[in-house]
């Protein structure tokens, strides 16, 4: 895993299509973004988390594969939550993506998700969700924090392999 840090002046559009070139060209994990106020303007800085390599993820009708996105551990807690929310889709008859899409289990995997405060900050998941799934969903990430907690372990033995 490596990192890779941009600096983007508010208005700089080539900054932006420099960023959004990278995006579209790695194998992002994760996008970490401030917005930094400064004297006249403001400035993002942007943190992206990736795969070595240079391809995006395989994606397959339009589907990314979190096997490849994803660790071993992570995938595993992914595949539990994945789980989860198939069978409460089933049982009120909606479907799964109403619950959660793949990437917010794949961001409640990534970063831990391990409170209702965190859960609700997930792009896209607002205060009826988390009142509604956050419980069970947080059972099982809480759960999982061991598997959760060794890939913590891993990204701290590979943290003097970060590119700048």
């Amino acid at each position: 895993m490596r990192m890779h840090f941009f600096t983007i002046p508010m208005g700089d559009e080539a900054a932006q299509d420099e960023l959004n070139v990278f995006l579209s060209s790695h194998r992002v994990l994760g996008v970490e973004r401030h917005f930094v106020q400064g004297n006249e303007s403001g400035t993002w800085a942007v943190c992206v988390t990736h795969l070595e390599g240079r391809s995006a993820p395989t994606v397959r009708r339009g589907k990314v594969d979190y096997r490849e996105v994803l660790g071993e551990r992570e995938f595993a807690v992914f595949a539990e939550l994945r789980s989860l929310r198939k069978q409460l889709a089933e049982s009120e008859g909606v479907p799964a993506y109403a619950l959660f899409t793949n990437e917010q289990l794949a961001r409640m995997v990534r970063e831990p998700v391990l409170t209702k405060d965190a859960l609700g900050a997930l792009n896209g998941v607002g205060a009826a969700r988390v009142a509604k799934y956050g419980d069970a969903f947080l059972e099982v990430m809480t759960r999982r924090k061991s598997e959760l907690a060794a890939r913590e372990t891993e990204h701290a033995e590979t943290a003097g392999d970060r590119s700048v």
